[in-house]
């Protein structure tokens, strides 16, 4: 899986450079010197690559990174330099990852050289999949110049329009209730390596790593997900249908985006639901990411939810709070749709499902599970495309309908899980081995 994610870094950074835009792998590398647009995920990333290593070795890896951040600021003091995006800090703890890797390189050998050498993939991967997802959405942006929002906007009468109805909430809780959730939707890649850890809390014991965990489920979404905003392209209701991010620019501490309303349909969200008309394509403008469908951060929030199940009760309150607060944050801000979110929940159980299934041989019940959570992720889609205003014209009937299409995912991954739980995986074949050249 990490060369597949390393390939697919590169070809993107190709394709960002013949789009004239800078690829995640450049942005990763100024981040060596400039001012890092996340240095808290840079610290989550250094985190998930000390978990190979002893507690004497990440003492001294935090105090490098550190050291080296207060080297940076004070160089910036001194040379008046000002930072304007971005973090002032992190840059230290992706020093400490990329020196991890040349110690590994230069000063370790066999099984300990490749344990460290994964540790620091972990942590790399983490941080470039933050830049993949950056790239994704400004290639989105510029190559889809139409959107489908109309389509989803009359698909979500079968749900009642909840996106309205959760802006007008969060909009009624004013700057607190906004930048809390603002922290909970940011941050979310933080809250994931903090599950990771625990659940990699003993690689530096074991000397390997478990087969599977939850930045590996992260990173599958990361890859499989925003080939979908190409396939179809929208924006959320706060652009379709409002003044975009400007609507929260009273009440936000950090947001600063110029206002969409030129290209909306009419500036309705969050108080006035949108007219049952046909639904059409819409232009919009090359700015804006088309990263609504499926709901990513509802996948991930899932994720997290799913894989602190297994922990201490704390971590189970942390990943249900997560999951809520962003789900509340993806409606309330005006981001997604419901139908975004439900595409979003089926998304995640059927990628995780098929992660273990390959983690057990591709058994039949894996085989089963996946196919059908895919094979209902598809139906969303098309209906969502070609059955819009049936759905919004029978609201009883296909609401209920969306519903329980999700909550049958949701059953049968639980169910099978579950069994495999009890049912240990079906025994692997020996792998091959070469004959012995004979002599005569």
């Amino acid at each position: 899986m990490s060369a597949a994610a390393l390939g697919f870094v590169v070809a993107l950074e190709g394709f960002a450079r013949h789009e004239g835009l800078p690829g995640p792998i450049t942005c990763q590398l100024r981040e060596v010197v400039f001012a890092p647009k996340s240095g808290f995920l840079l610290y989550a990333s250094m985190a998930l690559m000390m978990v190979v290593l002893t507690w004497r070795q990440r003492f001294v890896a935090v105090a490098a990174a550190i050291g080296i951040d207060i080297a940076f600021l004070a160089g910036r003091w001194a040379f008046g330099v000002e930072v304007t995006d971005g973090h002032p800090f992190g840059n230290g703890a992706l020093w400490v990852i990329l020196g991890c890797a040349v110690i590994a390189v230069t000063r370790r050998t066999g099984r300990e050289r490749v344990l460290l050498l994964k540790g620091v993939g972990l942590g790399l991967l983490l941080v470039a999949g933050r830049k993949v997802g950056d790239t994704w959405l400004v290639i989105t942006s510029k190559t889809r110049p139409t959107v489908l929002d109309q389509y989803m906007a009359t698909a979500d009468h079968a749900l009642g329009n909840p996106s309205w109805v959760a802006g007008r909430i969060v909009t009624a809780t004013g700057s607190i209730g906004f930048n809390l959730l603002d922290v909970v939707y940011g941050q979310l890649a933080v809250a994931a390596v903090v599950v990771a850890l625990y659940q990699l809390r003993n690689v530096a014991v074991e000397r390997r790593f478990p087969r599977h965990h939850l930045v590996r489920t992260f990173l599958v979404i990361g890859l499989l997900g925003p080939a979908v905003y190409m396939i179809y392209p929208v924006v959320g209701p706060v652009f379709a249908y409002g003044t975009g991010a400007a609507h929260w620019a009273s009440v936000s501490l950090w947001s600063e985006t110029p206002p969409s309303v030129q290209w909306a349909v009419a500036d309705l969200w969050p108080d006035t639901p949108p007219p049952l008309t046909p639904p059409h394509h819409m232009p919009f403008d090359e700015i804006t990411p088309r990263n609504c469908m499926p709901s990513l951060h509802t996948a991930w929030a899932t994720a997290i939810f799913v894989h602190s199940r297994k922990g201490p009760r704390v971590l189970r309150f942390a990943g249900t709070f997560w999951l809520i607060a962003t789900l509340c944050a993806t409606l309330g801000f005006g981001y997604h749709y419901g139908v975004d979110l439900i595409a979003g929940v089926v998304f995640v159980l059927t990628v995780e499902a098929a992660l273990r299934a390959f983690d057990r041989g591709w058994d039949r019940s894996g085989i089963r599970l996946a196919a059908y959570g895919a094979a209902v992720f598809a139906v969303l889609l098309v209906s969502y495309r070609f059955l819009p205003s049936e759905m919004a014209e029978y609201p009883w009937l296909s609401g209920p309908v969306l519903l329980l299409a999700m909550a049958s995912v949701v059953y049968g991954y639980v169910r099978t899980t579950a069994r495999w739980e009890t049912t240990p995986a079906p025994a692997r074949l020996p792998e091959p081995q070469p004959e012995p050249i004979r002599t005569v």
